[in-house]
């Protein structure tokens, strides 16, 4: 075995974009050196370099194969190409059964004269999200100027250059040679070996590894909080993208004016993290400490204070700038702001955030007696919720949206409950983040992502496989949560609809402003103005079309949640095929019933039996059509049949009603019931009867149950 390394370095890489580039890179490699990879590719990455490293043999061994070429008796022209598609001349061929042969004998290559083929390729094909040309007439790009490629073979250089062609203008050829930190230690260093790569760039004040920058730095800011009687708030984002930030960190702490420690702490936190990726501390009390911490990149001879009065300094007019937005923001109440979303536009298709707040307010308000939330506190909450779009400080910091809405909510003396609901109905806003429980906030949250969702899908802006510009997925997995968590039982459809006319409305009253350009023309036009203009109907799908593709994605997006929950998702999609429940609860209750019935004995042969008379009634159904009427009692030839067709009468009776009243576990245990003569009937039944009649009647008797287990999942699917 052989130790491969490689490390490209350049100009400052950004943070966002290191993992995803070392990722990037071991795929390329795995896919390059693949027939000599002995070890997997190990990776890392940082501000300036992206290295990987693997063991690897010597050689790509000697190959010999065959290849079947055209008939002895093909035209010459027909064998001339197949020779040259091979690169072989005559004398390799052979004949055999009526067909030229042709033996194939691939040499062993070393594995130095393999790498030194195909790196160069594979760093002009390097996918990166976005790349610069530099200097001269190469056509090559990298994200910023690429000045070394350290490429070693057993400690020896494997020599390519990234010139491509004579007029290409790129002169960076491999070496054995690397750089160390940007001020500490500017000067190249040669190495040997992955370990001393790492150890001589640790002694120029190179941490290599991301893993390691980030435990320095949450260690020695947590050191140096703690020194004070502070803590570090939680931040992991913030922590890797400084550690991608960094190659040497020097952890530092600031101090916080007095005169800015009233702003809120949200607020605060923001500024400091978006605009200077500074850490937030905290109190013993867990209130705002007057200070707050960073990283340098340097070491400094006077221990950093000049840096820290630097950053102090920079900070200073950071929160003045806040500061101003939030006191400029207070003069005005947050009710007082709301007449100005008319002049926001939400989507040029979907009107204006006044338009969007008219429909949160009349969904809140069909939501509200499933949410049990009190009707005037919902629609309140909702004619206030996107109001903070209008503000200083929201316009400063897009990431305080609901938050400072909710400050400004309780300075105008709106109610708790309101102001709540106005920071809470933008939860959840990823995976990690928590799920309202609060009924207002609930409501406002529900109605909020399901106009985003009916909107979108309305003007036919559905997300695809790898695009979701407007976060659909997301707001469909938030409505699945919200539910989830807060044992909702809400019949979908019906607000769904109401939603997609709500949408329909809003679009028609654009059309009338639009044409007349006067506002107080829609009164006069309310009554007729459906007879005025002629309004696409959704792209020619109808509201209930519509809503069941909103609603059937919204199931899909449950799907994606147990799958990651380690659930079956497979029979979460058998039971929405056999009934599409809209109740999402009552949906994830008969998929907890079916599922459990499946891990028994009773129900794993149950579903065999059923996949046996699927498939002898598909295969049937091919030649004479579908056997949907009812068994003929007095056709029932058999004991067997007898007792099958009248269990299932009793089965059919007690699903129904078990079903009726939401006991899907009665409804399981009464399917199971069916196991025993369902067994008999395939072991003592000949189904494709000689006799037509007794054929057809046995296929019915098949089909009636299929039919049966399908009322309460489509068993085809699991």
């Amino acid at each position: 075995m052989a130790e491969l390394l490689l490390e490209l370095f350049s100009e400052e890489i950004p943070a966002r974009m290191q993992v995803g580039a070392a990722e990037e890179l071991a795929r390329l490699l795995d896919q390059a050196l693949d027939p000599i990879l002995v070890t997997p590719i190990e990776t890392a990455w940082g501000p300036r370099r992206i290295a990987a490293w693997t063991q690897v043999q010597g050689e790509v061994e000697e190959t010999r194969s065959s290849e079947r070429g055209p008939r002895i008796t093909a035209p010459e022209a027909a064998l001339a190409g197949f020779l040259r598609k091979h690169g072989a001349h005559r004398g390799s061929l052979r004949q055999e059964n009526g067909y030229w042969v042709l033996e194939l004998v691939r040499p062993a290559v070393p594995a130095r004269q393999l790498i030194a083929e195909v790196m160069p390729g594979l760093l002009w094909r390097f996918a990166w999200p976005k790349s610069m040309r530099w200097g001269g007439a190469s056509r090559f790009t990298w994200v910023r100027p690429l000045r070394r490629v350290l490429c070693l073979l057993d400690g020896a250089v494997v020599p390519f250059a990234l010139r491509e062609g004579e007029d290409d203008a790129h002169g960076l050829e491999s070496s054995n040679l690397t750089e160390g930190h940007r001020f500490h230690a500017p000067v190249a260093i040669a190495v040997e070996s992955v370990a001393t790569w790492r150890e001589s760039l640790r002694e120029h004040r190179v941490l290599v590894d991301a893993a390691e920058r980030e435990h320095r730095i949450a260690e020695g800011i947590a050191e140096l909080a703690a020194a004070r009687g502070y803590s570090v708030v939680p931040d992991a984002g913030l922590l890797a993208e400084v550690a991608g930030l960094v190659e040497w960190p020097v952890p530092l702490l600031g101090r916080i004016d007095a005169g800015f420690m009233d702003l809120p702490p949200e607020v605060m936190q923001v500024s400091m993290r978006v605009n200077q990726r500074y850490f937030a501390l905290r109190d013993a009390a867990g209130a705002p400490a007057p200070a707050f911490a960073f990283v340098a990149n340097v070491e400094a001879r006077d221990g950093g204070a000049a840096i820290v009065a630097g950053n102090e300094r920079v900070l200073r007019a950071r929160f003045a700038d806040a500061r101003h937005f939030w006191d400029l923001d207070l003069r005005t109440k947050l009710r007082d702001r709301v007449p100005d979303l008319e002049a926001i536009t939400f989507q040029a298709k979907l009107g204006s955030q006044g338009d969007r707040m008219r429909r949160l307010m009349q969904l809140s308000a069909v939501l509200s007696d499933s949410t049990d939330a009190d009707t005037q506190s919902a629609q309140r909450a909702a004619f206030l919720a996107k109001a903070d779009l209008t503000t200083g400080l929201v316009a400063e910091f897009p990431e305080l949206q609901g938050t400072v809405g909710r400050y400004y909510a309780l300075a105008s003396q709106e109610p708790e409950d309101v102001a709540r609901a106005i920071e809470e109905h933008h939860r959840p806003r990823d995976a990690t983040d928590s799920v309202p429980t609060n009924p207002v906030s609930i409501t406002v949250g529900l109605a909020d992502r399901l106009d985003l969702l009916c909107g979108f899908f309305a003007i036919g802006e559905r997300p695809t496989g790898s695009s979701d510009p407007f976060a659909l997925r997301r707001a469909a997995l938030g409505i699945v949560r919200i539910l989830r968590a807060n044992g909702l039982r809400i019949s979908l459809r019906p607000i769904l609809y109401v939603a997609l006319e709500l949408i329909e409305n809003s679009q028609l009253r654009q059309q009338v402003y639009g044409f007349y350009e006067l506002k107080e023309k829609l009164d006069q036009l309310r009554g007729f103005a459906r007879d005025l203009i002629d309004l696409p109907h959704f792209s020619g799908l109808s509201v209930a079309e519509l809503g069941e593709e909103i609603l059937a994605f919204m199931v899909d997006r449950l799907r994606v949640q147990l799958r990651a929950e380690g659930a079956r998702h497979d029979v979460l999609a058998a039971v929405f095929s056999a009934r599409a429940d809209d109740d999402i609860n009552r949906l994830l209750a008969r998929t907890d019933a079916v599922t459990a019935l499946l891990g028994t004995g009773d129900g794993t042969n149950l579903l065999t039996a059923y996949r046996r008379a699927a498939n002898i009634l598909r295969i049937e159904e091919k030649k004479d059509g579908p056997h949907t009427a009812a068994p003929d009692a007095a056709l029932l030839d058999t004991p067997t049949e007898i007792a099958l067709a009248a269990a299932m009468d009793d089965v059919e009776r007690a699903i129904a009603a078990r079903l009726e009243v939401e006991d899907f576990t009665g409804a399981m245990a009464a399917m199971a019931r069916l196991r025993p003569m369902l067994d008999a009937f395939f072991d003592q039944v000949t189904v494709n009867a000689e006799h037509p009649a007794l054929r057809r009647n046995r296929l019915r008797l098949l089909n009636r149950v299929r039919e049966t287990m399908n009322t309460v999942a489509d068993f085809s699917k699991i």
